[in-house]
């Protein structure tokens, strides 16, 4: 670090002309980056993926992994489907649903004849509709069909009744689900909020420097995003963590830097010399903590899930370039503008935090007391995480009113139930399909099954049967249907198998979970070798790793009890209970929030390290690396808590639990771990934390670390 300081601090021109020409070609070079992102989605070799994409070839896209539009009818008391003119007046809603979306695939009680789409009592009755696909959508969305289906439908009605368009388009439609803010905004929003941060922390114009910096990394990293696409499909979910997370860690490692660099002045080092010990220390520290947040998105390449693999690559290069701006750029602006900037200087960094350091000394005289607190609350949450249920959101957590909720309603009260929003859709490839769907619709849990047999539903040898779960996937019931329908289908011919939404989704969630532990035990192993060798101890790094886990299990439990159980979501949000969690949000939040956090273990456990070098006493390197650091841990915390809040400002609700996971997270991990549970296992493990014997020093490529009383307790035993 030394050395790379200064060939930076001597070649300032070209160090800055390097930046200055990456972000501007990045800033022009946003929109295109932008537009190549691709919205392919895959589970390749699972049964529901490869059905829905021959479901898609045989009938031109529509249906397999997209939802349908489903409208619905509750006729008025004493009319039935069967009463006189009934059947015309659903006839001609399906003709007029025909125009409106042109290559839709429909099927109803009107052209099927079939009571799978019917109520018990003969007065509530549905269609299904599958609009073809938009092309632009990234996950099969399509809501732009279901306004004109609604508006197709508007001034019809059915013996009286109006018809309901409902679906999971048509409620997130009246969510406000198409609506929301976007990346720029986001960022907008979650620079401000950085902005009063820093502002309070540094109190002069050093506070624009960190937001700089994180400019300068946000656009570059764009950049090479759009480079990236050239050899492989990224997602475009990657646009936004580039924005918000690429906004946090870049400001996160400018301010550590500068702090240290105004540290070191105070001290009486000036110039060059102190930009130089300011990097020798914090800087070196933003390098092991950039690598291993690296590391930690890196490793959803051992998913077999393209895109959360391309979500990897991309998203280790966040770190990656705002560690390469924090000790390049940032050095040569604090060596040229540092001293002009930092004005009004009205806070003294000669001494640490009073508030900080009284707290350090108050834990580490009650760290007993202080590490059971910690246990106690990580406990109640770690527990709460064990009863995580994976799946689609219920679709009443969707939309609070609106017609697509009346919709909805009536398809529960009527007792066909929800799951027919996203029926399973089994392929035949030379099976009887009414055979198929005579079978399914005996399966336990299902309403009914149908053979459409138009043109629509069965082409080139291959047909499609619909059938219609009571209960949608949100619930163990539905889960538990699906199970059973794959096993009838599979029964019923060796050329049948099941697809739909519900059946992608849970091998979606059998292919990443299954690959979850090799995926944590990847980043646990590379990050315990990166910190043993950043701290020269075998006990901090392993430390560092349990707890990291430990953090992000309780963010877990906060998404197990806020969404999926409703303590939360219903008084901030108006959002009932969930009843599950969309399967890809833990997965985000171990990823971001295992690297994230680490941030705060290295510029903690660095600080404390190097005071113990200096004093030998576990006691003083705890309260000096917790005063020191304590005030650049919450605030870099607070940061990206206000950065994951205004991920939160659109309305939709998986978007929100995301987001809730992360700020808990973040919370979570600089309050109850690094500045309650952190000093007080260190005090309590004493010099034993120091320890590094010379075998796995070798290994390491470092020096042996043998605190004299140690050494001298193994020599005596």
């Amino acid at each position: 670090m030394s050395a790379l300081t200064r060939w930076v601090l001597a070649h300032k021109r070209t160090v800055t002309l390097f930046w200055i020409a990456l972000t501007v070609v990045g800033i022009a070079s946003a929109n295109s980056a932008t537009k190549a992102l691709d919205q392919k989605f895959s589970v390749p070799g699972k049964e529901g993926w490869e059905t829905n994409v021959a479901i898609a070839e045989h009938f031109h896209g529509a249906g397999g992994d997209t939802a349908p539009i489903v409208p619905v009818v509750t006729l008025p008391s004493g009319e039935t489907v069967d009463s006189p003119g009934v059947g015309a007046r659903l006839a001609r809603v399906d003709r007029r649903l025909d125009q409106a979306l042109p290559g839709a695939r429909i099927a109803s009680y009107a052209s099927t004849g079939d009571r799978s789409f019917v109520s018990s009592d003969g007065r509530t009755t549905f269609a299904i509709v599958y609009p073809k696909p938009d092309p632009n959508s990234a996950f099969g969305e399509n809501p732009d069909a279901a306004k004109a289906a609604r508006a197709a439908v508007r001034s019809t009605d059915v013996a009286g009744a109006p018809v309901h368009v409902s679906g999971f388009d048509a409620l997130q439609n009246e969510s406000g689900g198409d609506s929301g803010t976007g990346v720029l905004l986001e960022s907008v929003l979650g620079g401000l909020g950085a902005l009063i941060v820093l502002a309070f922390v540094f109190a002069s114009f050093l506070a624009l420097v960190p937001l700089a910096m994180a400019i300068v990394s946000i656009m570059t990293t764009f950049l090479l995003v759009w480079g990236l696409t050239a050899f492989t499909d990224i997602s475009p979910v990657v646009q936004f963590l580039i924005a918000l997370v690429g906004l946090g860690i870049a400001i996160d490692y400018s301010l550590l830097v500068v702090s240290r660099w105004r540290e070191e002045r105070a001290h009486g080092r000036s110039g060059d010399e102190a930009v130089q010990r300011a990097m020798e220390t914090a800087g070196r520290a933003v390098v092991f903590s950039g690598t291993t947040v690296a590391i930690g998105l890196l490793a959803m390449v051992a998913l077999p899930v393209p895109f959360l693999r391309s979500m990897g690559y991309a998203g280790m290069l966040i770190p990656l370039v705002s560690t390469l701006v924090a000790i390049t750029l940032l050095p040569v602006v604090l060596s040229k503008l540092g001293q002009r900037l930092d004005w009004p200087h009205r806070r003294t960094d000669d001494r640490a935090s009073r508030a900080w350091t009284r707290w350090a000394e108050t834990v580490v005289r009650h760290r007993w007391v202080a590490a059971g607190t910690a246990i106690v609350i990580l406990g109640v949450l770690i527990v709460a995480a064990t009863g995580l249920t994976l799946g689609d959101a219920s679709p009443d957590t969707i939309a609070k009113h609106g017609d697509a909720k009346e919709g909805l309603t009536a398809l529960e009260d009527s007792g066909i139930g929800s799951g027919s929003l996203l029926p399973y859709e089994a392929l035949t490839n030379g099976t009887d399909p009414d055979r198929v769907a005579r079978d399914l619709s005996q399966v336990d849990g299902v309403h009914g099954a149908v053979a459409p047999d138009s043109s629509a539903w069965r082409s080139g040898g291959a047909a499609e049967v619909l059938a219609f779960p009571v209960a949608d996937d949100s619930t163990s019931a539905g889960r538990a249907t699906l199970d059973r329908v794959r096993d009838e289908a599979h029964a019923a011919g060796v050329d049948v198998r099941v697809g739909g939404l519900p059946a992608q989704n849970a091998d979606f969630i059998s292919a990443v979970y299954g690959n979850f532990p090799l995926m944590i035990a990847l980043i646990a192993v590379v990050t315990f070798v990166l910190l043993a060798r950043a701290f020269r101890s075998l006990l901090l790094p392993l430390k560092a790793v349990i707890l990291n886990v430990a953090s992000v299990t309780a963010a877990w439990g906060v998404l197990a009890l806020m969404w999926q159980n409703g303590h939360g979501s219903d008084l901030l949000w108006g959002i009932d209970a969930t009843g599950s969690v969309p399967a890809w949000i833990p997965l985000m939040v171990f990823a971001f929030l295992f690297g994230l956090s680490m941030d705060y273990e290295v510029f903690i456990l660095a600080r404390m390290r190097e005071e113990y070098d200096v004093t030998g006493d576990t006691r003083t390197a705890v309260v000096r690396g917790i005063g020191r650091t304590g005030r650049l841990v919450t605030s870099a915390a607070l940061i990206l808590f206000l950065a994951f809040v205004s991920l939160a400002s659109g309305p939709g609700t998986d978007l929100k639990m995301f987001a809730t996971g992360l700020a808990a997270g973040v919370l979570l991990d600089a309050t109850v771990i690094r500045a309650l549970l952190v000093p007080a296992v260190v005090s309590l493990l004493g010099r034993w934390n120091w320890v590094l014997p010379r075998r796995p020093a070798r290994l390491l490529r470092v020096e042996p670390s043998m605190p004299p009383r140690v050494a001298a307790g193994e020599e005596a035993g």
